[in-house]
């Protein structure tokens, strides 16, 4: 049963092997900048926030920031990429891999991507600051890593599927997903916005991911709202990523 999609996840995975480290490196550079930058360039500035200093208050931001954007682009570049570039799709299409291996393959593999390049921020910005993560505090972070990285992979593979051209992707990712992400509340608490607007901000899956993730990591509480906003997200996104996969593939 798990056989298509664990072809299709193997597969990327050797491809992400011959490149890991250069790939790492170009991933982890932003987040490890912005945490440089505001992180100890403004902590003079900027004492606590919520009572937690901010240099420890945007560090789960961060490494959720890299994860779910990791996420997002390996699926959407990769499979743009298998399917104008290598044709790969096609050649999975004459093997007994089905429509619903391949999507699911994936978003396995963008969530992999997300989750190994989130830790490798997380390792470093230990080695930076105080931060020390408990085992409770990383279980209940867990949800929101792995549903965050999904619908984000998810949204990657809509976007890998429907459109052509390279530059497309490139106007999405910096138009609709990057302000999407740091809007959320990763350098700032979502209580900052109006109170006219937080019941709205709040609805948001990327709020969940985010300040979820955040109280996952730094007190180890679980919110169970955030986490059924998450999985509902993850199943629309999955089913949605699935719907437009196929019906592209049949056009």
């Amino acid at each position: 049963m798990l056989k298509g999609p664990f072809t299709v996840w193997w597969r990327d995975m050797i491809v992400l092997r011959r490149s890991f480290f250069s790939e790492l490196a170009a991933v982890v550079a932003s987040p490890l900048t912005f945490y440089l930058a505001f992180g100890f360039g403004l902590k003079g500035f900027i004492a606590n926030v919520d009572g937690v200093p901010y240099i420890l208050f945007m560090a789960p931001g961060l490494i959720t920031m890299t994860a779910v954007s990791a996420a997002f682009s390996e699926s959407a570049w990769s499979l743009w990429f298998h399917r104008r570039v290598q044709h790969t799709i096609e050649a999975y299409r004459v093997t007994p891999i089905t429509v619903y291996d391949i999507v699911i393959g994936k978003i396995i593999s963008g969530v992999t991507h997300g989750t190994v390049k989130g830790a490798a921020v997380a390792a470093i910005i230990m080695m930076l600051t105080t931060l020390h993560l408990q085992l409770a505090s990383l279980l209940a972070y867990l949800p929101y890593l792995l549903l965050g990285s999904m619908i984000f992979s998810c949204v990657g593979t809509i976007c890998g599927t429907v459109l052509n051209k390279p530059e497309t992707i490139g106007r999405v990712e910096a138009v609709v997903i990057m302000p999407l992400i740091f809007m959320s509340g990763v350098f700032f608490p979502v209580s900052s916005y109006p109170a006219a607007m937080l019941p709205f901000v709040r609805l948001l899956p990327t709020t969940a991911i985010f300040e979820g993730g955040r109280y996952a990591l730094l007190d180890g509480t679980l919110n169970a709202g955030y986490v059924a906003n998450l999985a509902i997200s993850a199943v629309a996104a999955f089913a949605g990523a699935v719907w437009v996969f196929n019906r592209r593939i049949e056009e």
